[in-house]
């Protein structure tokens, strides 16, 4: 894909100027040249990228959903899909989580070079994270199975705020196997939205979730009796 298919396809979403896909430009630079040193992806090709990374990351989004949000993405590893996000939408400000600290100094890397003053880089596990209720959306992009994501992200987000969970071809799976961990949690699915990448045709699943009351405070629990006992 390339990068004026990415502005055409997403035009109804997301108006992405030149100074928005310069920066993607420089993104995609950064992780191929980082990618030689430290593992951050297996696609790196920049049409893939646009297309598996850039694109695909921003199928969920549009102005009136992220725009003045407080942001979290959880276990973001290269960035995805939380600095794709920033650097779509300025007016949200996103703190981006992994327990890696090479990514995580990649990350400030790319945050640096691209001028983003609206991303903040955090070296934890997201079960560690101090800031319960208090993000507007809290994302993950192939973190884990979604019962036990659940858990882990759901604490951190506001009372009525939105968890965004990004699947691909499993997540009818995996929701039907989070019965328990919805209902413990205090959510509901607000929308389920389905989409196919236009070259590789592989399916993707956007899951997103309202959280209607706080969460009690015994979660999350400690990672290994997540792991042990999932919801």
């Amino acid at each position: 894909m390339t990068y004026e298919e990415m502005v055409g396809l997403l035009a109804d979403r997301v108006t992405l100027n030149e100074k928005t896909i310069e920066r993607f430009k420089m993104y995609a630079a950064l992780l191929k040249e980082w990618n030689e040193k430290i593992n951050l992806t297996a696609i790196t090709e920049e049409p893939e990228i646009v297309e598996k990374h850039f694109y695909d990351c921003l199928i969920p989004t549009n102005h009136d959903l992220l725009d003045d949000k407080l942001i979290c993405d959880l276990g973001t590893g290269a960035g995805f899909p939380g600095m794709v996000w920033a650097i779509a939408y300025p007016k949200c400000v996103v703190t981006l989580v992994d327990a890696t600290g090479k990514k995580c100094t990649f990350l400030r890397e790319v945050a640096d070079k691209l001028s983003l003053t609206n991303v903040f880089v955090v070296n934890s596990r997201g079960e560690d994270l101090n800031s319960r209720e208090h993000f507007d959306i809290v994302t993950a992009r192939a973190v884990a199975p979604l019962n036990i994501l659940l858990e882990v992200c759901v604490p951190l987000v506001k009372e009525k705020g939105l968890m965004i969970a990004m699947k691909g071809a499993k997540a009818n799976e995996e929701l039907a196997a989070s019965k328990k961990a919805i209902e413990r949690l205090s959510l509901r699915v607000l929308k389920i939205e389905e989409s196919i990448l236009p070259n590789e045709e592989s399916k993707r699943y956007n899951i997103i979730f309202k959280k209607d009351k706080k969460t009690e405070k015994k979660y999350p629990r400690s990672w290994g009796e997540i792991q042990k006992k999932p919801l």
